[in-house]
This record gives structure tokens, C-alpha cells and sequence, in this order.
């Protein structure tokens, strides 16, 4: 009986084929291993009402489980602070690390499902990077993913994902998101370059409070 062969994931056969070579003809690497590619994502989900609420760390448990399709490891307090009611070693929060395929499977449904499903979404900012390539940026809420029904969510919750990267610098690390499909905004929508470019021209806050007040 011939072994059935494992299809690769979409996105990581489109990397292979496709956005390798493009980053190579982009950055003209000496070596074809420098092409950055995604080591690692991370998904945390903190819940800091589980001090309170022993029971609502097991619907974050459910939550993290079913969008990733991995059980999640649980984060503890690593110490007491009285004011919030918190000992060390009570649960405060979930997180999941996806390497290999699932790791791809689970990029091609964030972005080719998960984001475009949220309201008024006008993409991700690219002022997120760590100076090293590796990006990471917050979901409010978990209802923009298909594996969660909406009838049985008991709370909202939001997470923050960290997409670790082979890149060495922040401008290799948005070129790989950007081949991948990651939806950043255009420089002439992001609100803070737009603030930027128009105190260029009318002075920051302090600069107009002293002109209105020569007038």
C-alpha cells in the first residue's frame, strides 16, 4: 500500500516558490540561506481577571485551543502584589507557540480569513517591529476567527501574536510580511505619519499656542 503524501500548506509552498525568489532578486543575498523566513509565531492571551475568576482562565484554555488547534500553556504569576490580589503562581494568562505547518496554516487563516472579518479594518500598522524583524500587533477580540462560535463566547477576548522571524533587520522582516500578504497600511493612511506631516508645515502644539497668542 503506497504512504499517502503530505500536502504542504498553501502559504508555505507560496514561499517556497514564490516569495523566496523575490526577496533574493530584492535584497541580493550573498547565500540563499539569509532569505528571512518565519521561524515561529506566538499567540498570547492574558487574563488578568483569572486572580478573580479561576473559571475564566479555562475559557481563555478553550478559546486559544480551538483558533490554533494546539493546547495553550498557561502563565502564572511569577510573584504576590497584594493591591491586585495576586499570588504568585496564580494562573494570569495562556499563550501558544505554532512552528512547522501548523504554524503556516494558521498565518493563512489569520490573514486570508480572520482579518479581512473585522469592522473597519484598515490594516495593520509597520511601526511594530522590534528592531530585529519580528513583528507583533493586538486583537481586541477573538470573534473574527471561523473556529470560534459566536453563541457560546462567555466573554471577549483579546491577544497579542508575535510573528518571530529569520530577518536581522526591520526592513528584510516587513518585506517577508509584506510578500506573505500581510495587510500594513499605506504610508498616506497611517494617522501618526499624517499628524507628522502636518505639524511639518503648522509647528508642533507648543509652537502654535505661541503663535496664537502674538495674534
Amino acid at each position: 500500500m503506497a504512504e499517502s503524501v503530505k500536502e504542504l500548506p498553501r502559504l508555505k509552498q507560496k514561499y517556497r516558490e514564490e516569495i523566496r525568489p523575490a526577496l533574493n532578486e530584492q535584497f541580493s543575498y550573498a547565500n540563499v540561506m539569509q532569505i528571512p523566513g518565519l521561524v515561529k509565531v506566538v499567540v498570547n492571551m492574558g487574563v488578568g481577571e483569572a486572580a478573580r475568576d479561576s473559571k475564566v482562565i479555562d475559557g481563555a484554555i478553550r478559546d486559544l485551543t480551538a483558533i490554533t488547534g494546539q493546547k495553550p500553556q498557561v502563565t502564572k504569576a511569577r510573584k504576590s502584589i497584594a493591591q491586585f490580589k495576586l499570588r504568585e503562581g496564580m494562573p494570569i494568562g495562556c499563550h501558544v507557540t505554532l512552528r512547522g505547518d501548523r504554524m503556516w496554516e494558521f498565518a493563512d487563516r489569520l490573514l486570508t480569513l480572520a482579518l479581512p472579518r473585522i469592522r473597519d479594518f484598515r490594516g495593520l500598522s509597520a511601526r511594530q517591529f522590534d528592531g530585529q524583524g519580528n513583528y507583533t500587533f493586538g486583537l481586541n477580540e477573538q470573534v473574527m476567527f471561523h473556529e470560534i462560535d459566536q453563541d457560546k463566547i462567555d466573554r471577549v477576548r483579546g491577544m497579542d501574536i508575535t510573528f518571530v522571524t529569520s530577518a536581522t533587520t526591520d526592513d528584510e522582516g516587513l518585506a517577508l510580511l509584506r510578500q506573505l500578504g500581510f495587510p500594513f497600511k499605506a504610508a498616506e493612511n497611517d494617522p501618526k505619519k499624517a499628524t507628522a506631516r502636518k505639524r511639518a508645515f503648522t509647528g508642533s502644539k507648543s509652537q502654535i499656542k505661541k503663535q496664537m497668542s502674538r495674534k
